[in-house]
């Protein structure tokens, strides 16, 4: 009985070992391969191993042009780059004001406007951007047609139009991590900054504030994060100069480049050494 039992448990103990050896493999196996293969000297992009170069980040030549070297590949990541700072601080400001709205305020349809806030976590993004695209050219169209040509160009399909579409999600996940931490805000800390002569202005910006300071970090981390990747939504929003996803999507219809691989773990270098400032600074702060 007891060498069944045994037996029973050594068998659930293979499974789950088995089990997160899958999830492992599924999840990293595929990072792996593609930063392998962008240092690999084969032009095919593929296996067998031909050796290890930085070509496909850094070289001019006709047949290997690198990514620091493509002039539409740079200009996409300056484009990402503007894009996710401005839906970050557009994102983050948002937060902050809607946070103080839903813990601190009271009004009637206080409920339903929060989960009207949370629809576009819920909505794809692809029907999120073909809505917005619908809604913009209509007022686009109005404004021209009101005030002159030109005058709706700004939601015409291009850089504000992508920051528009783009902050109506993240501002949803920035309002909710900000939200979590005012929730746990001692409001009698403000009250006290106020009896000893502090303006209400000055209590929220030395004190509740500085509180809220490691959410605000971490929003903003997140919201850089969403934008600087956003492919589906960013995609029907788009103009004249497309965002990284938006180029790998066009060449990756012709074939994977070892450039793209090269791309690839450029964003993946990006992304955790975000995630790692980000957790450095919550530690710092005594919430990791």
């Amino acid at each position: 009985m007891f060498a069944a039992s045994n037996s029973q448990k050594s068998l659930s103990r293979w499974l789950f070992y088995a089990y997160i050896l899958l999830i492992l493999v599924f999840t990293l196996g595929p990072l792996v391969i593609v930063t392998i293969l962008a240092f690999n000297n084969n032009p095919s992009a593929s296996f067998p191993w031909q050796g290890f170069t930085l070509d496909w980040f850094k070289s001019s030549t006709p047949d290997r042009v690198g990514l620091f070297d493509d002039a539409r590949m740079m200009a996409a990541v300056v484009s990402s780059v503007k894009v996710a700072v401005a839906v970050t601080l557009i994102s983050v400001i948002l937060g902050v004001n809607n946070a103080f709205l839903f813990v601190r305020e009271k009004f009637v349809g206080k409920e339903f406007l929060y989960m009207l806030m949370l629809g576009p976590l819920v909505v794809p993004g692809v029907v999120l951007g073909t809505s917005i695209l619908a809604f913009s050219h209509g007022i686009a169209n109005a404004l021209d047609s009101a005030l002159g040509n030109g005058a709706g160009t700004f939601l015409r399909p291009g850089f504000w139009l992508v920051v528009l579409g783009q902050v109506s999600f993240v501002a949803t996940t920035t309002t909710l991590v900000i939200t979590a931490r005012l929730k746990r805000f001692d409001l009698s800390l403000e009250e006290a900054a106020m009896d000893l002569g502090a303006t209400r202005s000055a209590a929220v910006l030395h004190v509740t504030l500085r509180f809220l300071g490691p959410a605000i970090f971490g929003a903003a981390i997140i919201a850089f994060l969403f934008s600087f990747e956003n492919f589906n939504t960013t995609y029907f929003l788009s103009g004249p100069d497309p965002t990284v996803p938006i180029i790998l999507y066009s060449r990756l219809r012709f074939g994977i480049s070892p450039e793209i691989n090269a791309v690839s773990v450029l964003m993946m270098v990006t992304t955790g050494l975000l995630g790692l400032a980000a957790s450095a600074f919550q530690k710092e702060e005594g919430l990791a």
